[in-house]
């Protein structure tokens, strides 16, 4: 699969590869959840009035089915067209969908290039923790007016419709910073489409961040280093970020 920006950041991304869509326009999604059934016998579509000679109510069977929905819907991307590609791992935010470093790296590696026309890899650390150190071909976004103009403003499409884009999220230890934006992320992209279509339905975070990548992996960084968001030569400019994060 390509990656959207080359290592040096958004100043030199690579945008001709790609089709860019308009900021609000949505193609409509397949209707993979209406099409989806949850009765027992296969095929069988469900019902919601009440079967016979059960003794729950007709809200309770409501809910039940409502219930199973929301649980099948967990496997699927954001739009509800189909299941992630990426397998999960479990992680600090249940409503995210996190990944771990060696599936970040098989996906770099190209192993899902059949599925995956572009992976974009958001950095959300501050610049000088970037500098210091990042994944390979990951674009520095650490301010939420950096993805709106980057992701929203002229919106990245799969040129081959039958592939997919998909956004990889960290930060030092995507405890937080990550997580975060990742979160802005869906919300934005919710705001201008008719639910559920979306730019990007499938968002996925990097367990443990840039930290637990660059101990595992450090020949997939550039330059191969590590520069804590809390070093000590950088104090001002962490100061500087935290006010233009508020």
């Amino acid at each position: 699969c390509r990656q959207l920006f080359s290592p040096s950041g958004t100043s030199k991304a690579i945008r001709p590869i790609l089709k860019r869509g308009h900021p609000c326009d949505g193609d409509t999604p397949v209707k993979a959840k209406q099409r989806r059934t949850v009765a027992g016998t296969p095929g069988e579509e469900a019902s919601l009035e009440p079967v016979e000679g059960l003794q729950h109510s007709r809200s309770a069977q409501h809910e039940e089915i409502k219930s199973l929905l929301d649980d099948d819907d967990q496997e699927l991307i954001g739009d509800f067209s189909k299941a992630h590609l990426l397998p999960r791992v479990e992680g600090k935010d249940p409503g995210l969908k996190y990944i771990s470093p060696d599936t970040l790296v098989a996906v770099l590696e190209g192993q899902w290039s059949g599925f995956i026309e572009s992976s974009i890899i958001v950095d959300c650390r501050y610049p000088y923790e970037y500098e210091g150190g990042h994944i390979k071909g990951a674009v520095n976004l650490p301010l939420q007016r950096d993805v709106e103009h980057t992701l929203l403003e002229q919106p990245i499409l799969p040129l081959d419709t039958s592939k997919r884009v998909i956004i990889i999220f960290h930060c030092e230890f995507s405890a937080h910073r990550g997580p975060k934006m990742c979160r802005f992320l869906r919300e934005k992209d919710r705001s201008c489409h008719e639910y559920p279509q979306l730019h990007y339905p499938e968002l996925y975070v990097l367990k443990g961040g840039y930290r637990d990548f660059f101990l595992q992996y450090p020949a997939h960084c550039e330059p191969q280093g590590y520069r804590p968001m809390e070093h000590g030569a950088f104090q001002e400019e962490l100061r500087q970020f935290r006010c233009h994060s508020r």
